[in-house]
């Protein structure tokens, strides 16, 4: 019974807070050339206009300790954009229950579930050289729990971890 306690618990906790990014690239791309960037002036980030301030924040502090400069007249612009998802699986933990008297067999199953209306946010991030008729060379998405209504430290927190996580793959590595 108490390894069937630690299998529960061990589910849950790696169940909740991951986060996945997929990162993509122009393979001819030279990374090196780029030193300075900015943000796209019409960007729809998906997000509340505070957490659009703090992932921009988040995202310039990040590239300032990478060597990136923002700048007026930048190199390549950044498009940040999100959007809410509807967790796509469903796992389930089952439980049965069976016994027999007299040579008859009987038995009862549950399934509890574990994810069972959770949503996820899914956060683009293109690099777009708009001297190269606003050619994409970097992407990252990621999918995360990050959650709009959690406290505003719990949601500064996310973001740092959630964009350190993307910037993992930038610049790729050969």
């Amino acid at each position: 019974m108490k390894a069937f306690k630690f299998i529960i618990l061990a589910l849950l906790f790696t169940s909740c807070g991951t986060t996945f990014v997929n990162y993509d690239y122009e393979t001819s791309t030279d990374f090196t050339q780029y030193k300075t960037y900015d943000y796209f002036d019409d960007m729809r980030t998906g997000l509340s206009k505070f957490d659009s301030i703090r992932i921009i924040s988040t995202i310039d502090t990040k590239l300032s300790t990478m060597g990136l400069k923002r700048s007026d007249n930048p190199d390549f612009y950044i498009d940040i954009q999100s959007r809410e998802l509807m967790n796509r699986n469903s796992p389930n933990v089952g439980v049965g229950v069976g016994g027999g008297r007299g040579g008859g067999f009987g038995g009862v199953s549950v399934g509890v579930p574990l994810n069972a209306n959770k949503y996820t946010r899914e956060i683009t991030i293109d690099f777009v050289d708009k001297n190269q008729n606003e050619r994409l060379f970097w992407q990252a998405v990621s999918e995360s729990t990050y959650k709009g209504n959690a406290s505003v430290e719990k949601r500064e927190a996310t973001l740092a971890k959630l964009v350190d996580k993307i910037f993992e793959g930038y610049p790729p590595k050969e």
